[in-house]
């Protein structure tokens, strides 16, 4: 199948997406996890804790967007990345962005210095205290609580008239 093929040509006017990733990275020993605090001068959710991710580049699929995200955003290589869930995001009119949201393991607790914002390893059971992302209260856990061999999980953000974010949480087929 060549490129012609695939179609895209003839899906002019669809909905079309910008894809990101969403890692979150746990600790060598599993207890701790790293958020990063957006800086104050972010455009997007500044002094709010987050996981680390972003764009995925043309020319590469999202594992290997996930693990460079992290590299660059913390310095720190990641074993027993995971797949933990999609989250379609329409935002305009036929635009929208799709985030693949992955757990993985730090090799080691030494991160560099992100221009980000800050990276913290924050015990687990603290998260819920923090000013938050406001998807992250509900993410976090079905992210990190993943029985391992879970399929993932799949999840629609809009916004109601007053711009507040309305998750929709796809149904499994186990019920």
């Amino acid at each position: 199948m060549g490129k012609d093929e695939q179609g895209l040509k003839a899906s002019s006017g669809r909905y079309t997406v910008v894809p990101r990733t969403l890692c979150f990275v746990l600790s060598p020993e599993g207890d701790d996890v790293l958020l990063l605090k957006g800086a104050p001068t972010k455009r997007i959710w500044p002094n709010r804790y987050n996981g680390v991710g972003g764009h995925v580049e043309a020319g590469e699929d999202v594992y290997a967007a996930a693990v460079r995200e992290v590299r660059e955003e913390t310095g720190l290589s990641v074993r027993d990345v995971h797949l933990r869930g999609v989250i379609n995001v329409p935002v305009e009119e036929g635009q929208g962005i799709v985030v693949f949201v992955f757990a993985a393991r730090a090799e080691s607790r030494h991160f560099t210095p992100s221009g980000e914002g800050t990276l913290e390893w924050v015990p687990r059971d603290r998260v819920p205290s923090l000013d938050l992302v406001e998807d992250l209260p509900a993410l976090v856990p079905r992210t990190l609580d993943a029985p391992p061999g879970e399929l993932p999980f799949f999840a629609l953000y809009t916004y109601d008239e007053q711009d507040r974010l309305v998750v929709q949480w796809a149904a499994s087929e186990d019920g």
